[in-house]
This record gives structure tokens, sequence and C-alpha cells, in this order.
């Protein structure tokens, strides 16, 4: 699935593995950036053999061929505050600095929601850091809502929940 930016940028979004440099260096940039705001207890983290598990769709945005963006979701089982829903929990969402407000976020999501719904998902859940300003306004842009803690995430206070109902 293609996305285009701009009439002369385009953007291809396709599953690919992880475990390749380019990507396990935006993985890396992600890594160094999470770490420069909080604790190592409050990063979640799936690492790359995770990433690479059966239940897990990673996605990676190549723009004239060079990885500028990456993210994921993992299909997560029915608990009871999803009224039992399986869903789909974004992780690992990153954009290189040098694309970024040019769309390359929303189009990852855009594209990883596509897949959940594919996948007979009807709810994205994620949990992402309170300093993470960017992502906050692109989730929320995207039409995701706050929501109560999830999968076992401590409600920690540095921790915000969303989630966003992707259909019937």
């Amino acid at each position: 699935m293609a996305f285009c930016l701009q009439p002369a940028q385009d953007l291809d979004i396709r599953r690919e593995d992880p475990d390749q440099g380019e990507v396990r260096g935006l993985l890396g940039a992600l890594d160094a950036y999470l770490a420069s705001l909080y604790a190592p207890e409050d990063n979640h983290i799936l690492e790359v053999a995770e990433l690479m598990s059966p239940d897990v769709h990673f996605l990676v945005a190549r723009r004239q061929g060079s990885a500028v963006g990456c993210a994921a979701f993992r299909r997560m089982a029915g608990e009871p505050d999803t009224d039992g829903l399986a869903f789909g929990e974004v992780k690992r969402m990153m954009v290189s600095p040098e694309v970024r407000g040019l769309g390359v976020g929303s189009a990852l999501l855009a594209a990883l929601e596509a897949r959940m719904r594919d996948d007979g998902l009807r709810l994205a859940l994620l949990e992402t850091g309170a300093a993470q300003h960017a992502a906050l306004r692109l989730y929320r842009r995207a039409g995701y809502g706050p929501r109560a803690a999830f999968a076992g995430y401590p409600d920690n206070g540095r921790s915000l929940f969303f989630e966003k109902r992707l259909g019937p």
C-alpha cells in the first residue's frame, strides 16, 4: 500500500522484517529517545525478537527506498475491560526526524488500523508516555480517546492509555 505525501514524494508502507539494519537503526533511535524521557521501568518496549512473533504485524515506511518510519501492532486477547473483544495494541511507532510533519506517522497509523480491520479486530489500544507530546497529538488527531490502563500496564501517572473503535 502506498500513500502520497506530496505529488513528488511517494511513501511506501509494507510489512517487513524488523531484524534489518536500517530498521534496527530506527528502533535504536526510538529506544534512545524513550530512555531520555523515562526510567527503564517506565519503558514498555517490544524487542526485535518479540516484534517477529506471529501475533505482531510490523510495518516499515520507505521514501525513495530508505526506511523513514516504522510501527507495529500486537494482536491481544480480549480482557474484561474490553468487553472480551480482542484488540490490536499499537507499538513501536517511530518517524525519522527529517520527515516529521510530512504525514508519515498518520500514514503508518492508518495502515496499521487497516490491517487490524482486515484481521477482524475492531478495537485499537495503545500506551504512550505523557512526555511524548507529538505522539499524543498524532493519536488524538487520528481519533484515539483516553481510556483506563490495560494488559497489565501500571497506572503510574507517566503512562497514558488510548483507544479507538475501528468499526462495528
